[in-house]
């Protein structure tokens, strides 16, 4: 429901207001009490001014707290009937804005003007004898008496707002078609083009206003119109902002937000008037590698839940996050040898406003020259982007390691990577992936990924056993994925079985970290000779430099049931160390189970 601000009444209407506020009564009964709302502020300084200038002039002018966040300033209590019809009575006349309204005290969460009243628990009594309408024409033949009164502008005809519609020029127009947009009345372009849909608009807000449903608004409605609109871009505290030194100008809630602190590569803008509300601007120079590189950060952060859209393609990425407490919308492009984009984080409370400024922060998006300064760390912090950015990260429940088996993108892991609930399977921090097979026994889970991923390399399976005592290295991620690259161990071929025995295994003279089980075994040429399993056998863990692996000849029928057809080995020449790490790194992955 659109709200009003003070400055927007029309002096014969504040004065009436306030005519009528000096006689209506005090005490009813609490729970037939109500208000009559006649402003609305976001900021708790603002209402007390406002309500300290109404008082000067009428008694019963409360101030309160609502639970839309914002602040409104109502007169009352009243009776419920007496209350509606004076309503009806100044409405009638137009003496009064339509977006004036009856309120009971249940919107309002807490008094704060005067301080220590409390009017919600008041009782109210009916008015005088004297109605509504006597009243008001009373106080109407008192203002008509002076001279520097304001004349009521009369209504115009269908005929004559054709007309005066007609001297609109385009920006006026376009300005209409916003106001209808932003009140859900209209969703086509902006076009300055009055067409069906246009004219459905102005029908549907007029019906909603009490109007007769003409199609076309008169200069009054015209006016009311937008007079709603920029009362509630008041209400959000839309302002343009220009940061000269994160290079960024866009269109920000500043009645929700406020400038905090610059923390590389952000520009954070916090919560005001508790509205929960967040925002980052994001700044840094780099390239289309650290566009990524930060697509897949963003995504462990606290504020980007799990569920949510993940788009990640050429200079642009978008991230999106839902649960039940949290909202976040994330979006950042490369341009001009920099990564420029926003972060917007809300409680799903403020769903309604968000879905409006949303639109009008992607729309006054602008990159300007420069960027942040990757030096501009606070003293005492690290040069991690989150702990710069006093941001929580979010951590998986844990971490494996996989590799790429076909050109989709497909991913054959350890079990023990997926093992319990994972509410989310994430390969390299950044696609999700569900589990297409399982095999317990021998320990091996195939994922598949939500999207079809283009992998630099993914693996050549090998058509037999490996040699006895020749040369083997392995790829993974030591220490929980904290490097940003796999890494390459390299050791020898020890047994073709199990330690006890088992024909699906091999044993290999060479140290693994538990983050590295799912990684694969290459011989000399490159060929996928296994894959690293959990250092833990029959609840013993292994000695030091010893390591198990699943043999290749026992991945075939699992990945068939999975759907995948392995690439059978044809590879004859030995690879120097060089080239068989770079191999390594472009097939291997992180596989993460988040909870």
């Amino acid at each position: 429901m659109p709200l009003h601000g003070l400055r927007g009444l029309p002096g014969l209407a504040l004065i009436i207001v306030m005519a009528l506020a000096l006689i209506l009564p005090g005490p009813l009964r609490a729970q037939e009490s109500v208000f009559i709302q006649v402003e609305s502020h976001a900021t708790l300084g603002e209402t007390e001014r406002r309500a300290r200038a109404y008082a000067q002039i009428v008694n019963d002018v409360n101030g309160f707290r609502a639970q839309t966040g914002l602040y409104a300033i109502s007169l009352g209590p009243y009776a419920p009937e007496d209350a509606q019809a004076l309503l009806r009575e100044l409405l009638s006349r137009g003496l009064v804005p339509r977006d004036s309204f009856v309120v009971s005290g249940v919107p309002y969460v807490s008094q704060v003007f005067p301080v220590g009243a409390d009017a919600l628990a008041q009782s109210a009594q009916p008015l005088a004898e004297e109605s509504a309408e006597a009243v008001a024409e009373e106080v109407v033949a008192v203002i008509e008496a002076e001279e520097t009164a304001e004349p009521v502008v009369p209504e115009e005809t269908l005929q004559q707002a054709r007309q005066s519609e007609a001297q609109l020029d385009r920006a006026g127009r376009d300005a209409l078609q916003i106001a209808l947009q932003w009140f859900g009345f209209y969703n086509s372009g902006i076009d300055g083009a009055f067409g069906p849909g246009t004219r459905a608009g102005m029908r549907a807000w007029q019906e909603a206003r009490g109007f007769e449903a003409t199609g076309v608004l008169t200069s009054r409605q015209r006016a009311q119109l937008l007079g709603e609109y920029r009362t509630e871009l008041a209400a959000l505290g839309m302002e343009t902002v220009r940061d000269e030194r994160a290079g960024i100008q866009i269109d920000l809630p500043l009645a929700m937000v406020g400038f905090t602190d610059y923390n590389f590569p952000f520009a954070q803008f916090d919560a005001v008037n508790d509205s929960g509300v967040q925002v980052l601007l994001i700044s840094q120079p780099g390239d289309r590698n650290t566009l990524f590189g930060l697509y897949e950060i963003m995504q462990t952060l606290e504020i980007v839940p799990l569920e949510g859209e993940r788009e990640r393609r050429g200079d642009r990425f978008l991230l999106t996050g839902q649960s039940e407490t949290l909202r976040s919308h994330i979006e950042a492009r490369l341009t001009g040898g920099a990564v420029k984009g926003f972060t917007l984080v809300w409680p799903p409370e403020r769903d309604a406003q968000i879905a409006r400024v949303l639109p009008m922060m992607q729309q006054s998006f602008s990159a300007l020259p420069g960027a942040l300064d990757p030096a501009a760390v606070p003293e005492g912090l690290g040069e991690d982007v989150d702990l710069v950015s006093g941001l929580e990260v979010r951590q998986p429940e844990r971490v494996r390691s996989g590799f790429f088996v076909d050109a989709g993108g497909s991913v054959l892991t350890t079990t023990e990577a997926v093992a319990g609930q994972c509410a989310r399977i994430l390969i390299n921090t950044a696609y999700p992936a569900s589990v297409a097979y399982r095999d317990e026994a021998l320990g091996l889970a195939v994922l598949r990924p939500e999207q079809r991923l283009a992998p630099l390399a993914f693996a050549e399976i090998a058509r037999e056993p490996g040699r006895l005592r020749s040369a083997i290295a392995v790829a993974g991620f030591p220490f929980d994925g904290a490097l940003s690259s796999a890494s390459m161990a390299f050791g020898t071929l020890a047994d073709l079985q199990g330690i006890n025995g088992e024909a699906s295994m091999q044993r290999l003279d060479v140290g693994t970290q538990p983050s590295e089980a799912g990684g694969p075994v290459f011989d000399e040429t490159g060929t996928v000779m296994g894959m690293v399993l959990p250092g833990i056998i029959a609840n013993r863990a292994l000695p030091d430099g010893v390591t198990m692996a699943l043999r290749a000849d026992q991945m075939g029928q699992a990945l068939a049931a999975a759907g995948v057809r392995p690439v059978l080995s044809s590879r004859t020449a030995a690879m120097n160390r060089e080239r068989l790490a770079r191999l390594g790194a472009d097939m291997t992955v992180t596989v993460s189970c988040w909870n």
